[in-house]
């Protein structure tokens, strides 16, 4: 890569010097090493290279739109490689890079499923009972019954916040009694 890099550098100098020629040299030496990263960038991230045409292509227009902002001074190549790597990933994220996999396909790996251990409805209802009314009401709201703090909040005349603040405790206090039994 070194001798592509300091012939790379000195095309690049030529033809930012107006050497059309020099261009045009440049762009051909380029493209084949441009094309070989963009599969293997793909074939990385797990994704199909039909779409490595279009990242050589979205390169190159890069490399004809910034070649102002190239310091003659330095090496070309990690300029190159810069602008190629951030054309894969937009690439790569207009795609998108969820891959999808059946369930079916892993059914025989997964352990089988171990019943819940439940806490009977007494135990619960004692639970509940022992708080101060307000929790209570608020906890037997949402967690047993389903509703939301904003229905809960309807159903008990009390703000959406002081909903959550009776939540919060409640849940707090019957943590702190379980840990204690």
């Amino acid at each position: 890569m070194r001798g592509h890099d300091s012939q790379w550098t000195e095309l690049m100098r030529s033809a930012n010097a107006g050497d059309k020629s020099a261009y045009h040299r440049l762009l051909k030496s380029i493209t084949p090493v441009l094309r070989a990263a963009a599969r293997r960038g793909l074939v990385r991230a797990g994704q199909p290279t039909d779409q490595s045409e279009d990242i050589v292509q979205d390169i190159l227009l890069a490399v004809h739109l910034k070649r102002h902002t190239w310091k003659p001074e330095a090496p070309f190549a990690p300029w190159l490689f810069a602008i190629a790597r951030n054309k894969l990933i937009d690439a790569l994220r207009r795609r998108g890079r969820r891959v999808f996999v059946s369930i079916d396909d892993f059914s025989e790996m997964l352990p089988d499923a171990q019943p819940e251990e439940t806490v009977p409805e007494r135990e619960v209802a004692d639970h509940l009972n022992s708080l101060p009314p307000r929790q209570r009401d608020v906890l037997q709201s949402i967690a047993v019954n389903g509703a939301s703090i904003k229905e809960t909040a309807a159903k008990l005349t009390m703000t959406e916040g002081a909903v959550r603040v009776a939540l919060h405790r409640g849940l707090s206090t019957l943590s702190s009694r379980v840990r204690e039994e």
